[in-house]
């Protein structure tokens, strides 16, 4: 028991609102699976707090990837370009669409995709042929672009909106580790053709599980909540006009999610307040550098994370090895997916900085909950193991 009470967790779940009041209702109504009064109510509610007038709500994340790719039109033997430094389900969900990811590397102040060299990749490597982007290597068609917000800051988003008016691209965005986050004053994850959200446990809102598709575009809402429900076309009759998914949300699932959105300000407020702490203690460390802001950019911290230089820490998994064997459970950044054995195949473009912020990140305790204390205990512990 000793070493349970001394354990400071990644990120776990704070429930500390109406989850019990809701999950009672719908217990006591005996609306506990796909239907049920909570589930339009969490697509009400998360499409006015990002101020988008379609939510289609999914059994997790990477089902709303998987549809939202789909509802933008990537077909089988299309391409994606995609970040390299993300988790995997950004990818696996292009693939499942039969497609190919093309991964671009990331950029130093959000970590996202960066911009220029997505530009040079399409001005340089592909050509628009017939109101198709084509990759001249590989004669693919190049149907969509997929950035991730990581770690709760926003990707430079605008540049990329751009190049979606220059080219016949779609933009889908992976918003699922930003809720709440703020990009030039708007909420991130509004501003692509479609955005995709996750509330898995570690999440800063969690369903226990679920996630989400946002659009302003009445016939994607539409298409997306068809191919999550079975692609059932008839009310009444059992009339299916293609292969969808069985991708709902129970009314279970929605009803948590509905009371972690009560209070969602509450955790932005608190993952800051870790965030600042975490700066202010180790901001002015030589060699460690803490992921910040940008000045255009308000992040919802989802998860605080440092880079250590070298001459600082020579072996970052040692380190995190220890931080571990101490009780506190600091994680790696992404391992970059086109070193996953998976995708070792899969096109590169330019890749110089995503290896870098994978060999020399970690990501520190952020849990909703977490105590000055235990931030104390995280700070005296990583300096302890620097030396």
């Amino acid at each position: 028991m000793t070493e349970l009470r001394r354990l400071i967790p990644n990120a776990v779940p704070h429930l500390a609102g109406n989850e019990w009041k809701y999950l009672k209702e719908c217990l006591d109504t005996n609306w506990v699976s796909s239907a049920g009064p909570f589930v339009p109510r969490f697509e009400r509610e998360m499409a006015a707090c990002l101020g988008v007038p379609h939510a289609v709500a999914t059994v997790n994340g990477t089902a709303a990837l998987h549809v939202a790719l789909r509802a933008a039109g990537v077909e089988p033997g299309d391409e994606v370009l995609v970040p390299t430094f993300t988790f995997v389900a950004t990818v696996n969900a292009i693939v499942y669409c039969g497609a190919h990811p093309v991964f671009m590397d990331s950029e130093a102040v959000s970590w996202g995709m960066d911009p220029e060299k997505t530009a040079d990749f399409l001005a340089r490597e592909c050509l628009v042929k017939d109101g198709r982007v084509v990759n001249r290597g590989t004669g693919r068609v190049v149907r969509a672009l997929l950035p991730v917000h990581l770690y709760g800051h926003p990707c430079d988003v605008d540049p990329l909106l751009d190049l979606c008016r220059r080219y016949p691209i779609a933009l889908v965005e992976d918003s699922a580790e930003a809720l709440g986050a703020e990009y030039r004053g708007r909420r991130a994850g509004a501003d692509g053709l479609l955005s995709c959200l996750s509330f898995n446990g570690n999440k800063i809102i969690t369903a226990g599980g679920g996630g989400m598709v946002l659009t302003r575009d009445a016939g994607l809402a539409a298409r997306v909540r068809s191919l999550t429900t079975q692609a059932r076309g008839d009310a009444l009759e059992f009339v299916h006009d293609e292969v969808g998914f069985n991708y709902r949300l129970s009314n279970l699932h929605a009803a948590l999610g509905v009371a972690q959105l009560e209070q969602l300000p509450a955790f932005l407020a608190s993952k800051r307040a870790t965030a600042a702490f975490y700066q202010e203690a180790l901001g002015g460390v030589e060699g460690l550098h803490v992921f910040t802001e940008a000045p255009w950019a308000r992040s919802s911290y989802w998860m605080p994370s440092v880079l250590l230089d070298e001459a600082r820490s020579r072996d970052v998994r040692a380190l995190l090895r220890g931080l571990n064997a101490d009780g506190i459970q600091a994680r790696p950044l992404w391992r970059p997916l086109h070193l996953q054995p998976v995708f070792h195949l899969a096109q590169t473009y330019r890749l110089e900085l995503a290896e870098r912020l994978y060999a020399r990140g970690l990501s520190l305790p952020c849990s909703v909950g977490i105590s000055h204390d235990e931030r104390q205990a995280v700070v005296d512990g990583l300096l302890a193991r620097l030396g």
